[in-house]
């Protein structure tokens, strides 16, 4: 937490010095406030703390660039506050325990900072926000609404549940992609191993004996050549392939020419899409039941989506609705949902029930992507077999047709 120098008159009259940490000088001001010291002069501190301290209160993550806390933290954070709130315990003392016992020291140094706001004043969903990198919009939104309408204990179970749907799809689409995954990783490696050890074998047995090779031998060994003379230049190509992709894709041209990119793959497109939708339709439903207004339930919406194609839709819908439109007739311009989910907004629209309706639309989004999930091994495993077997064909064409054709040609003499 950074450090403030202060100048100021107590109340006798007398110049007093000092030095806080706070989130900021506001922050700084209001602590002096309370000790009836009437601030002059407020500057960040210059002073830098010592580098084996800094190191050591580093969270490795961040020394490493990828510091994120993870999906159980915050379902973990979420369930406890709610049981917190519920019994009635103060949320300075809540968060101050919950910073406590955090097994993450990003999250526990966040929370600290959060306690110290809250000291100084601030709102909770303030303090939130100014830890955007742990905090989602998202998040930051119902427990502003929480707030003001003194359901904060709800508003911390609705996130709870949230998460939770979260991660539970993330982990069925990574069990579903951990086999063809194998696959691939294991089909490089043994064309790895075919380029460097197997095919310059018999490339030289050829070669020794004078055999007029086929056209798949040929390829084999034009292949292997090629490898086994290029290979430093594939290997820092694709690295810098990789890096240069990665960079590409932080940009906002980048970002949304892979995330509408993924939303369009074979197979697994449909199924990514679907799980937007359905994240989509249980935020937005969240959002409508904590009574935020639906043009800013959709702004916040759209950054809970996580890509920036579909976020460009969403915000078309919200400018849709800005201009008159229903929900309906946005949804359907927007041409993103079925005919199916677009009957059940009407009758949301029509009984005034559209939280629950949107609900019931994500549930039936996550019915399909189970469904996809459970069927994605099946229909990726016909391709793995063609592969394979194409690789097999070629192996066997372009090595054993020379040795049949010599043995052919022994025999004959």
């Amino acid at each position: 937490m950074p450090a403030f120098n202060y100048i100021g008159r107590d109340s006798s009259g007398s110049q007093v010095k000092g030095n806080i940490e706070a989130a900021n000088s506001a922050a700084v001001a209001e602590q002096l406030s309370r000790k009836s010291i009437i601030p002059i002069s407020i500057k960040a501190s210059t002073a830098k703390a010592k580098s084996g301290e800094s190191i050591a209160t580093m969270d490795i993550g961040d020394l490493l660039g990828f510091a994120v806390v993870s999906l159980d933290d915050l379902i973990i954070f979420c369930r406890q506050m709610y049981a917190l709130m519920r019994s009635g315990v103060p949320i300075l003392r809540a968060i101050n325990g919950m910073a406590e016992s955090s097994t993450s020291l990003k999250l526990k140094n966040a929370l600290l900072d959060i306690a110290s706001q809250l000291e100084g004043g601030y709102a909770l969903s303030t303090a939130l926000h100014k830890h955007s990198k742990i905090f989602p919009p998202l998040f930051v939104s119902l427990i502003h609404v929480g707030e003001n309408t003194g359901q904060l204990d709800s508003a911390f179970s609705k996130l709870a549940t949230y998460f939770e749907r979260e991660q539970e799809t993330r982990k069925r689409i990574k069990a579903a992609l951990r086999y063809p995954s194998f696959v691939l990783g294991a089909l490089v490696i043994a064309m790895v191993i075919l380029n460097i050890f197997v095919i310059p074998t018999f490339a030289n047995m050829f070669t020794k004996l004078g055999a007029d090779l086929p056209w798949a031998t040929k390829a084999l060994i034009a292949s292997s050549n090629f490898f086994l003379d290029y290979w430093p230049h594939m290997l820092v190509a694709s690295i810098a392939g990789f890096y240069g992709i990665r960079e590409y894709v932080k940009t906002e041209q980048g970002c949304y020419w892979w995330d509408k990119k993924k939303i369009k793959m074979p197979i697994i497109g449909s199924i990514i899409e679907r799980s937007i939708l359905s994240r989509f339709s249980h935020s937005f439903a969240i959002v409508l039941k904590a009574g935020v207004p639906m043009t800013t339930g959709l702004n916040l919406v759209a950054d809970a989506v996580d890509n920036a194609f579909m976020r460009e839709k969403i915000l078309k819908i919200r400018t849709s609705i800005e201009s008159g439109e229903s929900l309906l007739r946005s949804a359907v311009a927007s041409t993103l949902f079925t005919s199916l989910v677009l009957q059940m907004i009407a009758v949301g629209e029509e009984t005034g029930r559209v939280d629950e309706l949107l609900d019931e639309v994500g549930d039936y989004y996550e019915r399909e992507v189970d469904y996809d999930l459970g069927n994605l091994t099946a229909k990726i495993e016909p391709i793995m077999i063609a592969i394979v077997a194409g690789m097999v064909m070629i192996l066997a064409l372009g090595i054993f047709t020379p040795m049949w054709d010599m043995m052919s040609a022994f025999k004959g003499k």
